[in-house]
């Protein structure tokens, strides 16, 4: 038997010849294609969810001055938002967030070919996000949402009243935790009117197939690697990491 070492302990994994490496695998293969099938299903359904107009007119703070929500199409019909955890008087956005939107630039160079764009909105003000942003090395579009109502409406910034109740309405249910920022992913259509439609928001684990580091790390035989009980506590600024 072969012992592989994880954070999580210790599983064993057996070593066998080549014929029967193959049979495991095909074995695999067969559930691997019919996950495949069911997520292509998923994404059917997702793309027949039914749309909620926007009626508020949001503006956000960006390096060229005020921008609507509209503006952020930047002359396409589908718009993907990046809801990054980052507060008014935070030093630095969280350190999660963040080994997400280091994946974000390579995507920019694609999605434009789709009818896609995509902006990263947080609720600190634009003077304390540039700095952070210079330090991190990213070129994608990110506003500011301060002073309006936009990450309340989307559920993902809380009141204090919220947060003192420790009750905060979150991924469409209720999350007991007393924290004012949290993540998430919202995409919009706009339609040539003008019209704007909110189409799917998506939080907590939802927003996984954001992270290609993940799906990297999903192929290999450690995974993820992660201990179950601090998930995540591995992940840094990446500018922070020793090695």
């Amino acid at each position: 038997m072969a012992k592989l070492k994880t954070q999580a302990g210790v599983r064993e994994h057996k070593v066998v010849s080549h014929e029967k490496w193959i049979a495991a695998r095909k074995a695999l293969l067969a559930n691997e294609k019919k996950f495949s099938k069911l997520r292509d299903q998923l994404n059917r359904q997702r793309r027949e969810l039914p749309w909620e107009k926007i009626e508020k007119k949001y503006v956000f703070e960006a390096v060229g001055g005020k921008e609507t929500l509209a503006d952020l199409f930047d002359g396409k019909d589908q718009l993907l938002v990046y809801h990054f955890m980052f507060g008014p008087g935070w030093k630095e956005g969280c350190p999660h967030c963040s080994f997400w939107a280091d994946h974000f630039d390579s995507v920019n160079f694609h999605i434009g070919q789709r009818d896609t764009t995509f902006a990263v909105i947080s609720r600190a003000p634009l003077k304390e996000i540039a700095p952070f942003k210079k330090r991190m090395g990213w070129k994608f579009k990110w506003v500011s949402s301060f002073g309006t109502d936009f990450n309340f409406d989307f559920n993902v910034s809380f009141t204090p009243e919220q947060i003192k109740s420790g009750v905060l309405p979150y991924n469409y249910g209720k999350l007991k935790m007393e924290i004012d920022e949290l993540q998430g992913v919202s995409a919009f259509y706009k339609d040539s009117r003008g019209d704007i439609y909110h189409t799917y928001s998506s939080y907590s684990r939802g927003i996984d197939l954001m992270n290609t580091t993940y799906n990297f790390l999903d192929l290999t035989a450690k995974g993820r690697d992660e201990n179950p009980e601090s998930s995540q506590d591995w992940v840094r600024h990446h500018d922070e990491y020793k090695d």
